[in-house]
């Protein structure tokens, strides 16, 4: 079974802990894999755009522990989130498989959790729970995988790609997201069309714009 034990730069950032230990890696060449996860593993809050734009965007939270340390096969991160009014229960809750490509990019594969999801809320900050869960329980989202790209040292974007993601959400037939990810945070654009290509959910202001926080006790 693997180890529960995180290294210190993988738990300052969730215990809020700021210093030397939990500085952002130099990216590296042979596993850009390691630098995304280390840019998405934490907390994060939309607060600041829902305070500006109520009418717009919902105060979200959105959470990502690493799980799984042990193996080879790339990083594996729990994924949380909900909205602030309802912390305790997260409307989407993934796991998210990060895979280094020939090209230089990463691709990030989703999977769902086996069972009632709601009995993981909350597993950021108690990672080993997933220790007694084997990966290949896990159920894949095939189609929606997202590949990131370098844009540069402080950027990475990446997007789903065409409508192969399925959704049945509010009467979709696909879904589509794109993300722009940085050392300070991240922004999502996540959105459902129907088979005639009209949006039917998800923002339609732009991106939902997060900012990188220490994480909250629950």
């Amino acid at each position: 079974m693997p180890s529960s034990r995180l290294p210190l730069c993988i738990l300052a950032p969730l215990l809020g802990v700021v210093g030397s230990a939990c500085r952002t890696p130099a990216p590296d060449a042979q596993h850009p894999s390691r630098l995304v996860a280390a840019w998405m593993i934490g907390s994060f809050t939309s607060t600041e755009q829902h305070t500006a734009a109520p009418e717009d965007f919902f105060d979200i939270r959105l959470a990502m522990a690493p799980v799984w340390t042990d193996r080879a096969d790339g990083p594996w991160l729990y994924v949380e989130q909900a909205v602030a009014t309802a912390i305790d229960r997260p409307y989407r809750q993934r796991i998210y498989h990060l895979v280094d490509q020939d090209d230089g990019s990463v691709r990030s594969e989703v999977y769902t959790l086996p069972g009632d999801p709601l009995a993981w809320a909350g597993a950021q900050t108690t990672p080993e729970r997933f220790d007694a869960l084997p990966p290949d329980q896990l159920q894949p989202r095939t189609g929606c995988s997202i590949v990131l790209r370098r844009v540069d040292d402080r950027t990475w974007v990446g997007s789903t790609g065409g409508n192969g993601c399925p959704s049945e959400r509010s009467g979709a037939a696909y879904a589509t997201a794109e993300v722009t990810l940085t050392a300070q945070g991240m922004a999502t654009l996540d959105r459902g069309f129907d088979a005639a290509g009209k949006q039917v959910w998800g923002s339609t202001k732009g991106p939902y714009r997060f900012q990188k926080v220490a994480l909250a006790p629950r």
